[in-house]
């Protein structure tokens, strides 16, 4: 089978450089897969979980917002963070997810519309952790 180049990237670095049969990736407009080959294509990334298959394995990522590229067979994703599914402390998450919530439930009550943001966003981050993990678990 043929197979495409994937790089993820961080500001902390690169997380993967390899060659992989194929990715599926939360993009804004819905998740997309990627084959080899497949023609050019940009797409922003949310917060979710990355996933690729090498050698009948599959791998998750959790993924915060970013941007990916299709070109001349490789795929290329700039995101804020990445984790593997199977790095992730769910104990942690879970609190993360408690914290945002609390905190989500008293910036609607005072109506501020930044921390409201923030929270929503810390949310997403700690539900896609808890979903990865759980993927990767599998």
């Amino acid at each position: 089978m043929a197979q495409i180049h994937l790089e993820v990237v961080t500001p902390s670095g690169p997380i993967i450089s390899d060659e992989v049969d194929i990715v599926t990736a939360p993009g804004y407009g819905g998740e997309f897969g990627v084959l080899a080959n497949h023609a050019p294509f940009l797409s922003t990334i949310k917060i979710g979980t990355l996933s690729f298959k090498k050698d009948k394995q599959t791998k998750h990522l959790m993924v915060s917002g970013g941007f990916s590229e299709v070109s001349n067979n490789k795929i290329t994703f700039l995101v804020e963070s990445a984790e593997y599914g199977q790095d992730i402390d769910v104990d942690r998450a879970m609190r993360a997810k408690e914290r945002a919530e609390k905190r989500l439930a008293q910036a609607v009550q005072q109506a501020e519309k930044i921390n409201r943001a923030r929270a929503e966003a810390a949310l997403q981050r700690a539900l896609a952790r808890m979903r990865t993990a759980e993927r990767a678990r599998q």
